[in-house]
Order: structure tokens, then C-alpha cells, then sequence
């Protein structure tokens, strides 16, 4: 049995941001995740306001809500002022309760290429169970299987498609992809659980999905996809994520004493190893991360003998050892089949100077890659 993780960050719809190279336009994502941490705040203070009006220019909203590549959402009362010149806009809303709205991100349709890279991965990697994060929902992956990844040469179906819907307003869900023989049973979610602060817990879901394999064994996957550093990496960042890996954690020590004994946890946990926020979950339960099993050797299914001295353990980016944030994490139970495993990065953009592993043909150009995420995928003898 295959079973992979894999940040899709999308399947046909992608923030236009992602579509361009120029840093100075790829850092608008960035003022997009501050401008929101900074609006959920009770009250607002002068510097949080003069941040704000920085935050919109950049983001080419200062003098509309709406610009090429973000958008303020107005639900209720005024967030801005925009008076005639010379005078300049400010911002009116003192705190949170005195405006609903958001700054959201514009979506353009992916660029072909990137999509064929994504399916190109998914068909190459062929995984039995595969979790899949930042789907925009399950008829969206349904038609992207039958209109996309059936269509590749010798492409195999999947025959489950499942996706929860969350709590991500943007539409961003983790989903579940697995073979026939392979069927989804009981389903269980947790997008209703909330944090000390009364908000939700998980920004999508951290779903349990009941597997049974062809031998008839019984797995249950839990997808994850933990809070985001975007914005800056500060407290309340740092604290839901610790939140989310606590729950998690609960969620699996529960299901090993319900007599559970093949469970997997998997998906970006937007954190590394070392990080005091995923303790609870890689240090304070028994699961085993798979990237340290002496047989987790392949990070390509035919790979050249080139850069390989430049391959980190690293999920993202140009994967760097500092860089891991993508987890396959097993009970012991799976843990000891594990037979192989690997980082699968065909579809992934490798730099340039030098370039850090093959990729397909078609990636000639960074926005064509599948993702800024890269697959972690385990053979298990089961």
C-alpha cells in the first residue's frame, strides 16, 4: 500500500500572485495575511492604523476595495475613509466591532501548465491512499480527476473522492484520494471544534477518514493542513498551531485506545520538526515521522544520479532541511511495515544555480511548477 501527502495549493483556481516570479508582487501575500491579523483585533491603536494604510497601498487598495490582485471585503459598517484630495484616507473603524470584513486574495484560473504538472505527479507517484490540501472542494477535485488526471497516459482512477468542507473562507479544504479497493468508511470532523477564545480550532478541518484496505485492514487518515506562518510567525500564529497539533494529538491517542492501531497522521503542518508548537504531536505521542525510517531513501521513482548532494529532507521551497513542513506521520503499528519511502519533486520548481533535481520537460519556468510544496509518499507491506 502507497500512501502520500501532497499540497496541491489549488487545483484550477490560484491567487494571482502565485501566477508571477516578481518578489515584489509574490510579498502581497504576505501584506494580505497581516492586514487580516491586524483587523481582528479588538481594538486598533494609532500605529495598528498607520500599518493598516501602509498595508492597503501596498496591496493596491488604498484608494478602492478592489485591486489586480487583493480585495477588501465589506460585510458591515466602514473600515476606510476616502475623502476627496488632498485629503488623505484614514482608517475610521476603531476595532473589530465596528466593521465586519476581510482582505481576500483574487483567484485567476491556474495556468495549464502548473495544473498538468500537478496531475503529473499525482499519476507518477500513484499512491493507494493520497490526502491532498488547498483543494477547492469536492466537485472541484471530482472534475479535476475526470477532466485532468484520467486524461494522462495510462492514468489510473481513483474510485473515493472525499472533502469536508471547512472553515477557510477562501475555500481551501484537505481532501482524500484513494483506489478502488481502497473505500472511505465512517467519516468523522472536527470543524466545529473551538479554541480558548471561542473561534474555530482548524482553519479547514482535521477530518478522520476510515480506510479499509484490499487484505481488510482498517486505517483511519487523518488530513491536516495546521495554521500558516504567513503574516509573521507571531504568538497568536504560534498558539493556534500548538492548539491544533494539542487536538490532534487527542484526536490519535484516542483512536489508539478505541483500539485504533493503524492510524496516520498527515499533511502541511506549517512547522518543523524542532518546533515547540508540534511537540504534542511529534514528541509527546508515539507517532513516528516516516522521514526518519532507515528505508525513506527515494525521493524519486527513476531518478539521474545529478544533485543528489543537494537533496535536504525539506517539503518546501528548494528543500532545505529547515524547510520540512510536510509530515507522513504512522502509529507503530504502520510504522514497522514502512518498506520505502521517499519526497517526490518532479513537479516542483528546483532553482536554478544549481538546480537541485530533475523535473519534467514542460517546468521551464517557476509559476509552471504544481507547487510550492513538495509529495511525501511511503510504501507500506500491508
Amino acid at each position: 500500500m502507497r500512501i502520500a501527502a501532497f499540497n496541491v495549493q489549488n487545483l484550477f483556481d490560484r491567487p494571482k500572485v502565485f501566477n508571477h516570479d516578481d518578489p515584489k508582487v509574490n510579498c502581497k501575500v504576505i501584506a494580505h495575511a497581516q492586514l487580516n491579523i491586524l483587523f481582528d483585533k479588538r481594538k486598533y491603536s494609532k500605529g495598528d492604523k498607520a500599518c493598516m494604510l501602509r498595508l492597503l497601498q501596498e496591496l493596491d487598495v488604498l484608494g478602492g476595495d478592489e485591486g489586480p490582485y487583493a480585495r477588501i471585503r465589506r460585510i458591515r459598517g466602514q473600515l476606510i475613509s476616502r475623502p476627496r484630495p488632498p485629503k488623505a484616507p484614514f482608517i475610521r473603524a476603531n476595532g473589530r466591532d465596528d466593521w465586519v470584513g476581510w482582505c481576500e486574495l483574487i483567484t485567476g484560473p491556474l495556468k495549464e501548465p502548473a495544473m498538468l504538472n500537478t496531475a503529473r505527479m499525482i499519476h507518477d507517484v500513484d499512491a493507494d491512499i493520497m490526502a491532498v490540501i488547498e483543494v477547492e472542494s469536492r466537485p472541484v477535485l471530482k472534475q479535476f480527476h475526470e477532466l485532468v488526471l484520467e486524461k494522462l497516459e495510462g492514468g489510473k482512477c481513483y474510485r473515493h473522492l472525499m472533502l469536508l468542507d471547512g472553515n477557510d473562507d477562501r475555500g481551501i479544504d484537505v481532501g482524500l484520494m484513494t483506489r478502488k479497493g481502497y473505500p472511505i468508511g465512517e467519516m468523522r470532523s472536527h470543524v466545529d471544534e473551538r479554541d480558548s477564545y471561542g473561534k474555530p480550532l482548524f482553519d479547514r478541518d482535521c477530518p478522520e477518514y476510515s480506510v479499509t484496505t484490499p487484505s481488510g485492514n482498517q486505517i483511519v487518515v487523518l488530513p491536516n493542513h495546521f495554521k500558516s506562518k504567513y503574516g509573521g510567525n507571531n504568538y497568536s500564529s504560534k498558539a493556534k498551531r500548538l492548539a491544533q497539533s494539542k487536538a490532534v494529538a487527542c484526536y490519535y491517542n484516542r483512536l489508539i485506545k478505541q483500539g485504533f492501531d493503524k492510524v496516520v497522521v498527515l499533511g502541511d503542518l506549517n512547522d518543523t520538526p524542532k518546533s515547540n508548537e508540534l511537540r504534542p504531536l511529534l514528541i509527546d505521542t508515539n507517532l513516528q515521522d516516516v522521514s526518519k525510517h532507515n528505508n525513506f531513501t527515494e525521493f524519486e521513482f527513476k531518478a539521474s544520479k545529478a544533485s543528489n548532494e543537494n537533496r535536504g529532507i525539506g517539503t518546501y521551497g528548494l528543500g532545505n532541511d529547515r524547510d520540512k513542513i510536510d509530515y507522513l506521520l504512522l502509529s507503530p503499528a504502520l510504522f514497522k511495515l514502512v518498506a520505502k519511502g521517499g519526497i517526490f519533486r518532479k513537479g516542483i520548481w528546483p532553482g536554478s544555480r544549481p538546480k537541485r533535481w530533475d523535473v519534467y520537460p514542460e517546468l521551464t519556468e517557476k509559476h509552471h511548477a504544481a507547487s510550492d510544496h513538495h509529495l511525501i509518499w511511503a510504501d507500506i507491506d500491508i
